[in-house]
């Protein structure tokens, strides 16, 4: 069992990031007359300073006691990016629950562990303990960890819309490639291999990829972005489609025809094909999630495709001789 660390109190990215630039130039060596009465100056100019580095100093001390990567990363890693995002994670959310959660993100199957699941083709809808609502769509897996001192979402597979209750506190939710922080927003937030997308509603969210250094990047209502764990591209309007799963729809707005069947290839099991012949054939229109044999039988009626069942599990979109 990991040992219970103090909650974390309320400490924005920024001021993590500048007290964990001060503990590792302390730990590099002992700092200059000039250094000294920098470190004094930033420490005594506002209180969340303090705080922030009275907290630091409790985490940096129990950090020692753990054995996750994620610990170990911030202990023993060169005075790196890598190190400085550990050490301001877990200056964020706290040693023992960022901790814990590295040991989850290095299990070789952690959807199978999950808190909560989702099955392929179903779509779930829990409702957490400060009455923000989260709903997973198909083939999706969470992490929920609510403790009194903080609130956090780990996003390990799919995909979720989560409807914030609490405008006070903040809502930590993280995926492979960031984190994000959330007062009372309503946002989709889907994980792909290599990248992650957020989509904001209502409210507003603060972004911080994995191994970026610098201020976090503030995600407005009716935005969306792809983020990596270095870099964010720039924020666009909401696609057509987005968030429409949770009514039970597909929306495709001059959609490629293969990107189409991609996105209804999640809702069924086996293989769903596209001919390269009709990948680049155009697709618009609404399509109910939950008959999905419905919406092939349409494609042949609106395109010049047939679908060929080769069996139940593999099926492939054709051109129409």
């Amino acid at each position: 069992m990991q040992p219970n660390l103090p909650g974390p109190p309320e400490i924005g990215a920024q001021v993590a990031d500048q007290a964990v630039h001060w503990l590792l130039e302390m730990q590099a060596g002992p700092l200059s007359p000039r250094q000294q009465r920098a470190w004094q100056q930033w420490h005594d100019a506002h209180s969340e300073h303090q705080r922030a580095w009275e907290h630091i100093q409790r985490v940096n001390q129990r950090l020692r006691g753990l054995s996750s990567p994620l610990a170990h990363a911030a202990l023993n890693a060169p005075k790196s990016s890598g190190r400085r995002q550990a050490l301001k994670l877990l200056l964020i959310l706290g040693a023992g629950s960022a901790a814990a959660w590295g040991l989850r993100e290095h299990n070789p199957l952690p959807p199978l562990m999950a808190d909560y699941r989702s099955p392929v083709g179903q779509r779930r809808t829990l409702q957490l303990e400060d009455g923000s609502q989260l709903q997973l769509n198909t083939d999706s897996a969470v992490d929920v960890r609510f403790d009194g001192q903080q609130r956090l979402i780990r996003l390990l597979a799919g995909e979720i819309l989560l409807t914030g209750a609490n405008r006070q506190q903040a809502l930590w939710v993280h995926t492979a490639e960031g984190v994000l922080r959330a007062q009372g927003a309503r946002l989709n937030l889907r994980q792909f291999k290599q990248r992650s997308q957020l989509a904001v509603f209502e409210g507003s969210v603060s972004l911080t990829p994995w191994d970026y250094v610098g201020l976090p990047l503030r995600v407005e209502k009716a935005r969306q972005v792809d983020f990596t764990s270095n870099a964010w591209d720039t924020p666009r309007p909401l696609d057509a489609g987005s968030g429409a799963w949770s009514e039970g729809m597909l929306v495709a707005a001059h959609m490629r025809l293969a990107d189409f069947l991609d996105e209804l290839g999640r809702y069924r099991r086996g293989q769903l094909n596209c001919d390269p012949r009709v990948a680049d054939l155009l697709i618009s229109g609404s399509y109910p999630l939950d008959d999905s044999e419905r919406i092939l039988d349409l494609l042949e009626i609106s395109l010049p495709v047939k679908v060929r069942r080769f069996t139940r599990y593999w099926v492939t979109v054709e051109a129409r001789a």
